[in-house]
């Protein structure tokens, strides 16, 4: 801990460190992923204290409208579909594998990237089934890989102020380990600049770096800033600047490596020209085109829905680095 702290001292060394390791890992290619971002529902039974998107508008999709935002991003050249939603109060697993089986009637090929602990866990819960057995049925009618939300801060001290009804830190490692034992990869991410301190962040990534040693299940790292606009936490916190901003990533691009190679800057959270900038402290990952992009924007996020492919090679080039087209795994996709 306290060696990662020292990092804090001289910020640009910590910079030119994290650019330097993020060369090694990865060289001078900077990915993106072309999806649509699916959010089904904002009903939600948990009061998380910075989120401002539950309990809005009280929207819930249906199947077919699903499959309509299934098939635009299937016509796009979508590769990948990312689908999450607030916790209606009594969904089971089969209302999950519904909405499974809505996107694989429309598409067998695309990739299907679902669910988020949470809401496995509140599945499971209202099914009366284990995790494993959950995570098994959710594979079994076509989930690829799940987002590793719902993670905020590693640390219950911390949860239990801002999510005091979200899944535990050893429920929320549970069924992340679980998945990649099942063969499910998850990304990883860390919601930063509330209450939480330098310590804790540290704490949440060597959490992130011993998985990711036990099971290699991580495709990325995605430092994401909390969005302070219309929400209860926000009140009485600031958020944080655009230097803390690319700090965290420097930092977490240099206790990650080498267990995880990719470091997601989120152009979304960042806005574009900072985002830009996170490319020169460790990060070599942009995110996706989205497509449509609600809990962000909920909550104050002004930088747009939608980055178009070609506006993503534009903004890569243009910060220096070679543009690549990945997917979801990230393979590459493009020349």
């Amino acid at each position: 801990m306290l060696e990662y702290l020292e990092l804090l001292k001289d910020p640009f060394e910590t910079f030119k460190i994290a650019d330097e390791l993020r060369e090694k890992a990865v060289g001078d290619v900077v990915t993106f992923v072309v999806n649509r971002n699916v959010n089904f529902t904002d009903i939600c039974v948990n009061r998380c204290k910075f989120c401002a998107f539950s309990n809005r508008k009280k929207f819930l999709l249906t199947l077919d409208e699903i499959k309509s935002k299934v098939r635009e991003a299937v016509e796009y050249g979508c590769t990948e579909v990312c689908i999450q939603g607030g916790l209606l109060p009594n969904a089971k697993l089969d209302f999950y594998i519904s909405i499974l089986e809505a996107v694989r009637d429309v598409s067998e090929d695309i990739h299907v990237h679902a669910f988020s602990p949470m809401e496995v866990y509140h599945m499971a819960k209202n099914s009366g089934l284990s995790i494993k057995e959950t995570l098994n049925e959710l594979k079994k009618a076509g989930l690829d890989s799940m987002p590793g939300t719902a993670a905020e801060i590693l640390d219950d001290s911390i949860r239990k102020q801002i999510c005091p009804d979200k899944i535990t830190t050893s429920q929320w490692i549970e069924i992340i380990t679980t998945a990649h034992k099942l063969g499910i990869p998850t990304t990883a991410t860390m919601m930063f600049g509330h209450i939480e301190s330098w310590e804790h962040r540290i704490k949440h990534l060597l959490i992130v770096k011993e998985i990711q040693r036990k099971t290699g299940g991580f495709t990325e790292f995605i430092p994401l800033p909390f969005m302070t606009k219309n929400n209860e936490l926000g009140k009485i916190v600031k958020g944080s600047s655009g230097f803390e901003d690319l700090l965290v990533i420097a930092i977490s691009r240099i206790i990650l490596y080498p267990e995880i190679k990719n470091i997601q800057a989120s152009w979304v959270k960042l806005g574009v020209k900072l985002a830009q900038v996170a490319l020169h402290v460790g990060a070599n990952d942009l995110g996706g085109t989205l497509m449509e992009e609600n809990i962000s924007k909920a909550a104050g996020a002004t930088s747009g829905e939608f980055l178009p492919k070609e506006e993503m090679i534009r903004i890569i080039e243009s910060a220096g680095r070679i543009p690549k087209q990945r997917d979801t795994l990230y393979n590459i996709l493009s020349p």
